[in-house]
């Protein structure tokens, strides 16, 4: 999809420069406008307010095979978290490993800013045959508009036909901007990724309609191929350290790295000793709890098991605890070792986001809860009466 003014119906009025977010169009000579489509994001504003409707979105012809056939690998974009490379991109060329096994095509990861070795080796280790750095060090601030012109040029140099990048904060924009500049699909949030030979097309799975179905995903006609992946649902593969990778240094254009948006400052969240994403045991609450009160049983079990403390919808949407400890289609998407539902009924909104879990723990005293079909222990009881008792005995034990 693409964006034109047609001169016949255009009175330059000027309205069109006045109302574009982005400073995509300017008069030109001649008083017509002129729109700039490496600034345009295709927001639709300037067709909505032109008075004489002389802005149209037009259609490019679908590609021909031959087009898209020049696009080939994997580009897996690196994310950084708390200082070093997040846990998510080790997950991700996981994946682009196992697809690569179909596809017969090198897996890169792309890393936005300085890496050090110890770092590039990782990544070779879990699963880069090439390891691409972009060293401006104006990358490591997260500003997404610099980010994704870095991303677009090197795309344009490599033609991936399948980039991947985290479902998290830094991942959803960078990619959407990108979709746009390739005027490709993305499918984001994806829980499961697969090929389809001898197309190549990549079958992106999610969660639609609230979670009631699992919708297959595929982008038939255009290229590159991207997806957005939740965090702890795919498996990192056991690091080979003896693997060897090709590793490229290189710096992009410097009207790239310009902004007119200012990092002031980032402020991290603080409503949780471990962040669930990390967090290798959780315990979540529900609606069974009764009351915001009873939450210190949740939290009091979690800590005793060193882990975090999660929720299910309700108690959030109670303003029992904050959003930041859901899990489930409208939260966080979580694979811990071990997973503890205590008094939660198990809707499948919640099941998308916890069933990924080594180990299920569920203590519930309907025998009815969806969330057994689901456990790989239930506990049939009163939770007022079990948790205690697990208490006691984690108390006991620590001793």
């Amino acid at each position: 999809m693409s964006i034109k003014v047609v001169i016949d119906r255009c009175v330059s009025c000027g309205v069109c420069v006045k109302e574009c977010p982005v400073a995509a169009i300017a008069m030109n000579e001649e008083n017509l406008p002129e729109i700039n489509l490496d600034k345009c994001t295709l927001c639709g504003i300037c067709i909505d307010k032109c008075p004489t409707g002389a802005i149209v979105r037009t259609h490019q012809a679908q590609k021909a095979q031959e087009d898209y056939d020049q696009y080939r690998g994997i580009m897996v974009v690196a994310e950084r978290e708390d200082g070093e490379i997040a846990r998510v991109t080790y997950e991700l060329l996981g994946k682009a490993t196992r697809l690569s096994t179909h596809l017969k095509q090198p897996v890169t990861a792309v890393h936005l800013g300085p890496a050090t070795d110890q770092e590039v080796r990782e990544l070779i280790a879990s699963g880069a045959d090439r390891v691409i750095i972009v060293e401006n060090e104006e990358l490591n601030i997260p500003l997404v508009g610099v980010r994704a012109r870095a991303l677009h040029d090197l795309v344009v140099d490599e033609l991936p036909e399948i980039i991947l990048a985290g479902s998290t904060s830094q991942g959803r924009p960078l990619l959407s901007k990108l979709a746009v500049k390739f005027q490709t699909g993305l499918t984001a949030d994806c829980t499961g990724l697969d090929v389809e030979m001898p197309d190549r097309h990549l079958l992106q799975t999610r969660p639609a309609w609230g979670g009631s179905i699992m919708a297959t995903i595929l982008t038939a006609h255009n290229r590159p191929q991207m997806a957005t992946v939740r965090p702890r649902v795919m498996r990192r593969l056991k690091p080979d350290y003896n693997r060897k990778g090709e590793v490229i240094r290189i710096k992009t254009r410097p009207e790239n790295v310009e902004d007119p948006v200012k990092f002031i400052e980032l402020i991290k969240e603080s409503t949780s000793k471990v962040r669930l994403d990390n967090a290798d045991i959780i315990v979540s609450g529900g609606r069974g709890i009764k009351s915001p009160d009873n939450f210190t049983l949740i939290e009091k079990l979690a800590n005793l098991l060193n882990g975090a403390v999660g929720s299910s919808r309700p108690p959030v949407d109670d303003g029992w605890i904050d959003h930041a400890h859901q899990v489930g289609q409208t939260g966080r998407t979580v694979a811990p070792k071990l997973y503890v539902a205590v008094g939660i009924s198990g809707a499948i909104q919640h099941l998308v986001g916890m069933q990924s879990s080594e180990c299920i723990v569920a203590i519930n005293k309907d025998q009815e809860a969806p969330i057994l079909k689901v456990a790989d222990y239930a506990i049939i009881g009163d939770l007022f009466k079990v948790v205690p008792e697990m208490i006691k005995a984690l108390e006991k034990r620590q001793q």
